[in-house]
């Protein structure tokens, strides 16, 4: 059976190590998905705030609210996503009932790992069953925390055989099994260490969880500048005499801007051992995506729709 499309299903986890554009793909994502005509709702749960920034918005909160025509955008709270479960499942509609909600709360999550990570995958889960938007996308914890958030829900089934909580886990754990529906998405960039950490990633998501790795995006591809030709011209252009002409005839820097085009060369070469590794080294059938390197300084919404457009000429 041919994978469910990225853009098709209703859940999406982005994930990746540290500093390699994990919330800027997350937030083009979601941008794409809501410019297809897609109801979307995109989720800052790493809690760095750094999704407000790419979509240029104000700080966001647990309530989502319209960032643009069909996005929404919220920020992941665990005890407003406990007051909000509360409120619908048990029903309690006055918190006062229950004494300080943080005091509760912290007892609780010390009691049971998991809690926490069961709160924010399930108000996500939630969001998905009720049909409130065609597609969550989710800017979660880094690969270091990513498997503890999605296997939570199993692990809390474990240890409550009946009930209401059980019931819980239950239709959240039919949800983000569902390889149709849920789809994590592993961020990378082509260079040693991201690499290593997606490949190690990938194992342990098909070994301690069963939510589907819908994808890998591999951010920041450097372009093919010059081809061998042009690699051949530049080295005789290093040639004393040639570098003399040059000077003479455009000014000095030359040498500079052979050893930036060298410099070029080097990279692209050096990075495509690394998504060679990648690609050899994930399932059969894990779709591979790029994206450009983008040679800008700051982040916002213009190069968030510029990641969109690159998503889209891939996935569309």
């Amino acid at each position: 059976m041919s994978p469910t499309p990225l853009l098709d299903r209703r859940l999406l986890v982005v994930t990746g190590k540290g500093g390699v554009g994990k919330t800027s793909v997350a937030a083009a994502l979601a941008t794409l998905a809501a410019s297809e005509g897609r109801r979307t709702l995109v989720c800052d749960v790493d809690g760095r705030g750094d999704l407000a920034s790419y979509l240029e918005v104000g700080e966001l909160v647990f309530e989502p609210r319209r960032v643009q025509p069909g996005l929404f955008a919220m920020a992941m709270d665990t005890e407003k996503s406990l007051e909000e479960y509360l409120r619908i499942f048990v029903r309690i509609p006055l918190l006062t009932r229950i004494g300080p909600l943080a005091r509760v709360f912290d007892f609780v999550a010390t009691a049971a790992p998991g809690v926490r990570e069961v709160l924010t995958m399930g108000k996500l889960a939630y969001e998905v069953r009720e049909n409130n938007y065609d597609l969550v996308v989710v800017d979660a914890p880094a690969t270091g925390h990513v498997v503890g958030q999605l296997s939570a829900p199993a692990a809390i089934r474990e240890l409550v055989r009946f009930g209401m909580v059980r019931e819980q886990t239950d239709w959240m754990l039919e949800l983000l099994t569902d390889p149709a529906v849920t789809g994590t998405v592993i961020v990378a960039t082509p260079e040693e260490m991201p690499v290593t950490e997606t490949l190690e990633l990938a194992e342990r998501l098909d070994d301690e969880t069963e939510v589907d790795l819908a994808a890998v995006v591999v951010n920041r591809v450097l372009p093919e500048l010059f081809g061998r030709g042009e690699e051949e011209i530049f080295e005789e252009l290093r040639e004393p005499a040639a570098t003399r002409l040059l000077v003479g005839s455009v000014g000095e820097g030359v040498t500079s801007v052979l050893d930036a085009a060298a410099l070029a060369v080097a990279l692209r070469r050096s990075r495509a051992r690394h998504l060679v590794t990648l690609r050899e080294g994930l399932q059969p059938g894990v779709g591979v995506v790029y994206l450009p390197e983008l040679f800008m300084r700051v982040h916002g919404r213009r190069t968030t729709n510029q990641l969109a457009e690159a998503l889209g000429e891939e996935l569309l």
